[in-house]
């Protein structure tokens, strides 16, 4: 069984060294290496090569910036793998990945996988704490945590695989946002299984600032609309949770304001129940305050995103079609 693990990359140098050493690491190489270099101004190809001369069995491929979808699908068309397996450049895998992999799927074989994330003891603090609150119940309703979850488990692409059959079957990604929601639909509605296979954990570093987390958690509340568009029974209850959360936070606020202080106690107690479970996850008094600025980021740029988007493109009808936004992404 051979894996193909693609992984796009612009201007990313620093975090596609710590990759590649942790591949070199494994231990199972059945793999093979694709790092597709989207039009980066500072390449990574010397980094690539250094550990190609190691033993890594890597290949490096520089192509014009047309999106990390794109990109993807380069590496997919250039690789030999029986199974193709997606990472971020921001990602380190641990050394018995590959071993997990290949025993999870030769006891029970399925065409698309993926596996959860996790901080690493050497991540920032920052870092940590934007790992709880993109995995806690409290905050995403285990949606990207691999535990108890509200919906049924969608990979992304920090940690997702799929096989050559299903490639074949389904296409690519698509250059949109959430293309790997968009992705495992598409699988999942062409009659293929998808399975979580929750030992096969990677560390996944995330945003490293507040104001980076914030961009990227709004961008992932206005996709959801798209996704809406695109598959209409696609939004469940648990994607409206952040909305109602910014709106019920106004609310509590507002009602506190103007009429009693009291209003303002179901908001406080979801602070210290976040608090309790961020301790208990870090296990760490610092780590665990610095996430709840972290929830109310991921929560309140989601739901900000979601709403700004559900009023202009269902409410006020300015929806566009899924190809149009793709050219316009392609012409910026």
């Amino acid at each position: 069984m051979l894996f193909s693990v693609i992984v796009p990359v612009y201007n990313r140098r620093d975090e596609i060294e710590e990759l590649l050493k942790s591949l070199a690491a494994q231990e199972s190489r059945n793999f093979e290496v694709l790092i597709v270099e989207d039009g980066s101004t500072d390449p990574c190809g010397d980094i690539v090569e250094r550990w190609a001369a190691t033993g890594l069995d890597a290949q490096y491929f520089f192509k014009d910036n047309e999106g990390r979808s794109i990109a993807r699908n380069h590496g997919i068309e250039r690789a030999r793998g029986d199974y193709f397996v997606f990472f971020d450049s921001d990602c380190v895998i641990p050394k018995e990945y590959f071993t997990i992999l290949t025993a999870a799927l030769e006891a029970h074989p399925v065409p698309c996988f993926g596996g959860p994330d996790s901080a690493s003891d050497d991540f920032t603090d920052v870092q940590k704490a934007i790992n709880f609150s993109m995995t806690a119940f409290l905050t995403t309703g285990g949606i990207r945590g691999g535990k108890v979850q509200l919906e049924k488990f969608v990979p992304r692409s920090f940690n997702m695989g799929y096989s050559r059959e299903v490639w074949e079957k389904v296409g690519g990604f698509r250059e949109m946002f959430s293309e790997d929601i968009d992705m495992s639909t598409r699988i999942r509605q062409a009659g293929s299984d998808i399975r979580l296979i929750r030992e096969a954990c990677v560390y996944h570093k995330r945003r490293t600032s507040f104001k980076k987390f914030a961009r990227q958690t709004y961008v992932f509340g206005m996709s959801r609309i798209t996704l809406k568009l695109l598959y209409p029974d696609s939004l469940k209850l648990v994607h409206t949770l952040p909305a109602v959360f910014v709106i019920g936070c106004l609310t509590l606020i507002i009602l506190s304001l103007v009429w009693h202080w009291w209003a303002i106690l179901p908001l406080a107690l979801y602070v210290v129940m976040l608090w309790i479970s961020a301790l208990f996850s870090t296990k760490s008094l610092k780590i665990s305050l610095m996430a709840i600025a972290t929830s109310f980021i991921q929560l309140g740029s989601y739901g900000v995103g979601f709403i700004k988007a559900f009023t202009w493109k269902i409410l006020l009808g300015h929806g566009r079609d899924i190809n149009e936004e793709i050219a316009l992404r392609k012409g910026k």
